[in-house]
């Protein structure tokens, strides 16, 4: 596994909104030696700050809700000689110290290890141990680190310089992350390839906005001592931010798919625009229908290749990702969806070739409501990008009604991480790939431009047609002539594939809507493939 990196950190870099906002880590006298933290805990050289409190989830709600009745408190972003000049080798030359783990010698089956602050980190975030309903706040020891290489005295440090996040371990393997929590509202997991990929976020506020985007910060952390032979561990989170405080609450489950199940409390502290809830961030540069950045030697680069939906109506929809020319936003309406998130479904290496961070192996992320969440659509941004170290995909569902001060509102939903989520196994085929070029007629003068796409779906239930079934693509375009369709069985994929030209109509460079979906006498057999194509400029239209 690669060391940890947030693309939340470079995605915040990239868009220059890099100063976010919050309160300074109090200064708070240490109370080393006193029996408020575990054990094990005390065992480990951990020290608490001040006397335990009560807490359950009830509480942090009513803090997240109190919090966000006063002005919203800035948190500095200043760092402290020694760290605020780290460059990227340096930050990563400062390990945790296994021997200072949290439950590190518990036999439970989860340990904790911390982040410490620098490079992208710069706002301190507040640990916490809960044992028994009562909550003890760790201490930042710079003796839990070693600093290597990294050019760092540890002691020169202040002693209440705080964390910048954690990573957990579970019992079957005490070297590999499962699940990290670093930046802003940042965190990711594993599935059972061990890949780490995209990231998860608590909230979005005002992506793709004509203004600059909020990026709400977790401004602490809750670990909850699990039980010894529990395979679940529960992490509470606090947000804030200037428009918005939350109450957050995980119960990580660890597997061959990750679940993360999630109680969300959000109170607005203002009326926002746009709100993203169960964001899901991912990179693509480029891929099998989109070679605008592929310059590099490997075939495709992406964490991952397209957003599936299953909306409320049960209609299953895929939408392969791009890397626009320009930024592309795109709102697909529903009323209490049924699941959506960002997939990478071409795992086959011989796609990628990339032996270093191993691109066919990154986790999916699908995001499973557990109640109504009404009206809204599933929003999904792409954002131009010239390679693979920014994040620019960005997937969410905003509600319909704009969120406004003074409001309660809750939300329930479990991701799952890994590489073919159960939960998005469907009764229909699904679209395997799709590729795009010139369109037109081999060995024909071709008398304007179109561009051809070749959409292949494998599984469902085409092992039942036979050779006398009518098999028909179902195509429309918001604008253009659609040309030359076809479907017709792929024996290499045990599936079919779809072909048709686009023409577009005028000289305009505005995007065309695609959809399409094959059927055989009414009944549909695919899931709906949906793309948005944005024709060249005229003097770009080469027909060769």
């Amino acid at each position: 596994m690669p060391s940890i990196f947030f693309a939340g950190a470079a995605t915040l870099q990239r868009r220059q909104f890099l100063s976010r906002s919050g309160s300074t880590l109090a200064a708070t006298g240490l109370a080393a030696g006193l029996p408020w933290l575990s054990a094990v805990a005390q065992a480990a050289g951990l020290k608490p700050v001040g006397a335990p409190q009560a807490f359950d989830y009830a509480m942090l709600k009513g803090r997240a809700r109190d919090l966000a009745a006063k002005p919203y408190a800035a948190r500095s972003t200043t760092l402290p000689a020694g760290i605020s000049n780290l460059n990227w080798d340096q930050h990563q030359g400062i390990r945790f110290r296994d021997d200072h783990a949290l439950w590190g010698d518990d036999k439970l089956r989860f340990v904790a290890k911390f982040f410490h602050l620098g490079l992208f980190f710069k706002s301190p975030v507040r640990m916490y141990e809960v044992s028994g309903g009562q909550a003890t706040e760790l201490a930042y020891d710079p003796a839990m680190f070693d600093y290597g290489q990294s050019g760092v005295d540890g002691t020169k440090l202040p002693a209440d310089l705080g964390f910048a996040g954690f990573r957990l371990n579970y019992h079957t393997d005490p070297v590999r992350d499962v699940a990290a929590f670093l930046g802003a509202s940042y965190f990711r997991a594993v599935g059972g390839e061990w890949q780490y990929g995209q990231s998860a976020r608590g909230l979005a506020i005002n992506t793709a906005q004509p203004y600059p985007e909020e990026f709400p910060d977790f401004i602490g952390y809750w670990l909850e001592k699990p039980d010894p032979k529990s395979p679940s561990l529960t992490v509470y989170a606090l947000l804030d931010s200037p428009s918005i405080s939350g109450a957050y609450r995980f119960v990580i489950t660890p597997g061959d798919t990750q679940i993360m199940d999630l109680d969300v409390a959000l109170y607005p502290r203002k009326t926002i625009e746009r709100m993203g809830i169960a964001p899901c961030t991912s990179m693509y540069q480029t891929g099998e229908n989109d070679r605008r950045m592929g310059w590099d030697w490997r075939g495709e680069i992406h964490d991952t290749d397209g957003l599936a939906m299953h909306t409320g109506r049960g209609e299953w929809v895929w939408r392969p990702l791009t890397n626009p020319a320009q930024l592309q936003f795109n709102a697909f309406q529903d009323n209490n969806p049924r699941g959506f998130g960002l997939m990478q479904r071409d795992r086959n290496f011989d796609h990628y070739q990339d032996d270093g961070v191993f691109y066919d192996k990154r986790p999916s992320l699908w995001v499973e409501p557990k109640a109504g969440w009404g009206a809204g659509s599933v929003q999904l941004v792409e954002i131009p990008t010239v390679d693979e170290t920014f994040d620019n995909i960005v997937a969410f569902w905003n509600p319909a009604e704009k969120p406004q001060a003074g409001q309660e509102l809750l939300f329930a939903y479990r991701l799952h991480w890994g590489g073919n989520p159960p939960a998005v196994r469907m009764p229909l085929a699904r679209c395997v790939a799709t590729r795009t070029g010139l369109g037109g007629v081999v060995g024909q003068k071709r008398t304007g431009y179109s561009r051809r796409f070749a959409v292949d779906f494998a599984g469902g239930d085409f092992a039942l047609l036979n050779e006398k079934t009518k098999v028909e693509a179902v195509i429309t375009a918001s604008r253009g002539k659609i040309e030359l369709t076809s479907a017709r069985p792929l024996a290499a994929i045990q599936g079919w594939r779809a072909m048709f030209d686009i023409r577009p109509d005028g000289d305009s460079t505005a995007p065309i809507d695609l959809r399409m979906y094959l059927q055989a006498d009414g009944q549909p057999l695919t899931e709906t493939w949906l793309y948005q194509w944005a024709p060249p400029p005229v003097a770009e239209r080469i027909v060769y």
